[in-house]
């Protein structure tokens, strides 16, 4: 019987032989190791936070994105998506791991009652590098989202790698996403940076819910004079260009900075993060 599987049929014979249940020929052969649809998960709404590049703050925005969601009230979770450079548990003080009952992984909760599920919460220790290839990563984000016991959720906020890559591309093409944020700062590339993110958001047909420039200047400590250390800003001609909103300007604040990394970015204190989070809310009709 094995070396007959081995060899199938001829199609024209194919369905007439107990051979046929794993031949190639056969249409229905492999229909029962098929695997059912997941359940999704029960969450409101999905924001991804996405930047053309990397090194623009883009988990920090993530970070205080949602902090300022679930000061707002609404059930908040963080998928922490940079599987290669995961960084929200630090942010947020998480130092257990999550812990699995054989079909679902639960997140572990910040002290404010985020949920968050990142790689770091899986390794055994933090430092130890995922050399992944690009489809493992991307599978193993589309993991993150069906195989998570994340309950009822008002809002998810998704911490996207940076770029157009695997990844980006598995999250816009398997997460419901109702809108992305796109994270920039003010150099000479920005244009560029923001119309990749905003492109490829384009064509998955997910709605752009505005602009948030990173490290747009620095406070002089001693005057208060606000310092364009990259130059003067584009951000709000490119936002006209495209009709985006332009969310946020935030400035280099080594406070909050300080307050990421000893685990405590929900303490930190920052109006202009609290009103794009308002205006997002807004816009996904939380």
């Amino acid at each position: 019987m094995s070396e007959e599987v081995q060899q199938g049929c001829a199609p024209s014979e194919c369905g007439t032989k107990p051979a046929c249940a794993g031949c190639s020929h056969n249409k229905n052969a492999n229909h029962s190791a098929e695997e059912a649809p997941k359940a999704q998960p029960k969450v409101r709404k999905v924001i991804g936070v996405v930047s053309g590049k990397g090194g623009v703050g883009k988990s920090l925005v993530s970070g205080e994105l949602a902090v300022m969601l679930s000061r707002m009230g609404y059930r908040v979770g963080v998928l922490d998506a940079d599987i290669t450079g995961p960084s929200i548990p630090k942010m947020f003080g998480v130092t257990e791991k999550a812990m699995g009952d054989g079909e679902l992984i639960y997140p572990c909760e910040t002290k404010t009652g985020i949920k968050v599920m990142s790689i770091n919460l899986l390794l055994e220790n933090d430092d130890t590098p995922v050399v992944w290839r690009g489809p493992v990563i991307a599978g193993a984000v589309k993991q993150f989202w069906e195989e998570v016991a994340w309950g009822e959720m008002d809002v998810m906020v998704i911490d996207m790698p940076p770029g157009t890559g695997d990844v980006p591309l598995t999250v816009f093409q398997s997460i419901p996403l109702d809108g992305v944020v796109v994270v920039s700062t003010p150099q000479d590339l920005v244009s560029m940076i923001v119309r990749k993110a905003v492109n490829m958001a384009g064509m998955m047909n997910i709605p752009v819910l505005g602009l948030v420039e990173n490290m747009s200047y620095a406070l002089c400590p001693d005057c208060g004079k606000k310092i364009e250390i990259f130059g003067k800003s584009r951000i709000a001609q490119e936002a006209a260009e495209l009709s985006l909103p332009v969310l946020a300007q935030l400035p280099f604040d080594p406070a909050v900075a300080n307050l990421c990394d000893r685990g405590m970015i929900e303490t930190v204190d920052n109006p202009v993060m609290a009103d794009a989070a308002a205006a997002i809310a807004g816009q996904v009709q939380l």
